[in-house]
C-alpha cells in the first residue's frame, strides 16, 4: 500500500546544472500529453530542437551551459506537469538548487513557463560569457565541514590574491567550492592536506556562485527587472536566504544574488523540515537532490519524479 502525498507535509525540490543526461524527458514525453506540450512549446519558443538534444544528444552540446540550463528547466517543468496530470496536489514549499529556482517559481505560479525559459537561456549565455572573461571552475570537497572549507578558502585567497570560496553547501560532508583556476587548484590541495576524503574538479568551466559572476549578475538584473513576476501561491525557499520568500522584489533580489553567493541548500532543507515537512519530491531529471537528502536527514521521505509518479495520488 502506497502513501498518498498530501499538501500539508510535502515540498517540491527542483534540480540544477549537473542533473542533465542524454535521454532525459523522453519517457515523460511519450507517456504524458502535458509533458509533451512543454517540450514542444520550448522548441517553438527557442527556435531550436531542444527536445531532440535532451533525448538524443550529443552530450557535449547538452553539457554546454547555454543549452544545459534551458534543457533542465524544460525537463523539470515537464515532470511537474506530469505529476499534476497524475493528480498531485500543491506542496507547501518549493525550492530549487541554483538554476532550479526558476523551475520552482513556475511551480509556485510566480513565473510563466515562457518567461522562465527565456530567463534561464539568457542566464546560461551570460554565465558562459563571464567565464570567457574570467576563467574559473568548481570542485567538490568530501569529508570536510563548512567551517573548515571557509577557513581554507580564506587562507588561499590571502595567499593567492584570487578568489575561491564556498559555492554550494549541499549536505553535511559535501561542499562545492568555486573560483579562479589557480586558487581553486590550491584550495583542492589544501583540502586534501587537511583530511578531505576527496577533492574532485567538476566538469564545468564556470565559477558559478562566486564574485567572478559579478558582471553577469549586473546584466542579468536588468533582464529580471524587465520580466513579469506574479505573487507566488507557494513560498519559495531561496538559495541566497535559506528562508521563504513571497515578495516579488525579494524574489528578484534572491535570483540575482545566487549568481555571486553560495547556494545554502543544507540550511534550506533543514528549515523546511523544521516547519514540519516530512516528504520531499524531486521534480526533474535524475535524483541528485534525493541523494543529498540522505545526508541531511535520513528520517524524511525522499522521492524522485519516477517514484512519485508510481505512487497513488
Amino acid at each position: 500500500m502506497t502513501h498518498q502525498l498530501t499538501a500539508c507535509e510535502f515540498a517540491y525540490l527542483f534540480p540544477g546544472q549537473g542533473s542533465q543526461h542524454v535521454g532525459m524527458g523522453r519517457e515523460l514525453y511519450d507517456s504524458f500529453s502535458t509533458a509533451r506540450a512543454v517540450f514542444d512549446q520550448a522548441d517553438h519558443i527557442l527556435g531550436i530542437n531542444l527536445s531532440q538534444m535532451c533525448f538524443d544528444g550529443p552530450a557535449d552540446e547538452l553539457d554546454d551551459t547555454w543549452n544545459t540550463q534551458p534543457a533542465i528547466f524544460v525537463a523539470s517543468v515537464a515532470a511537474l506537469r506530469a505529476l499534476e496530470e497524475r493528480g498531485m496536489q500543491n506542496p507547501v514549499y518549493v525550492a530549487g538548487h541554483s538554476m532550479g529556482e526558476f523551475s520552482a517559481l513556475v511551480a509556485a505560479g510566480a513565473l510563466s513557463f515562457e518567461d522562465g525559459l527565456k530567463l534561464v537561456r539568457e542566464r546560461g549565455r551570460l554565465m558562459k560569457q563571464a567565464d570567457e572573461r574570467s576563467p574559473g571552475g568548481m570542485a567538490a570537497l568530501l569529508g570536510l565541514q563548512r567551517e573548515q572549507v571557509d577557513a581554507l578558502c580564506a587562507t588561499v585567497r590571502e595567499q593567492s590574491g584570487a578568489h575561491v570560496g564556498v559555492a554550494n553547501d549541499n549536505c553535511p560532508g559535501q561542499i562545492v567550492i568555486s573560483g579562479a583556476t589557480g586558487a581553486l587548484e590550491q584550495a583542492m590541495e589544501l583540502a586534501k592536506e587537511q583530511g578531505a576524503k576527496r577533492a574532485k574538479r567538476l566538469a564545468v568551466s564556470i565559477a558559478a556562485h562566486s564574485p567572478l559572476m559579478a558582471e553577469a549578475a549586473a546584466e542579468f538584473r536588468r533582464v529580471l527587472d524587465a520580466t513579469l513576476f506574479r505573487e507566488p501561491v507557494i513560498p519559495l525557499v531561496a538559495n541566497a536566504t535559506a528562508s521563504p520568500l513571497t515578495a516579488l522584489d525579494e524574489i528578484r533580489d534572491a535570483l540575482n544574488r545566487q549568481l555571486t553567493s553560495p547556494v545554502r541548500w543544507t540550511e534550506s532543507v533543514q528549515w523546511m523540515i523544521g516547519q514540519g515537512v516530512t516528504r520531499f519530491v524531486e521534480v526533474g531529471p535524475k535524483d541528485v537532490l534525493t541523494g543529498l537528502m540522505k545526508r541531511i536527514d535520513r528520517k524524511v521521505e525522499r522521492l524522485s519524479t519516477e517514484k512519485a509518479l508510481a505512487q497513488e495520488v
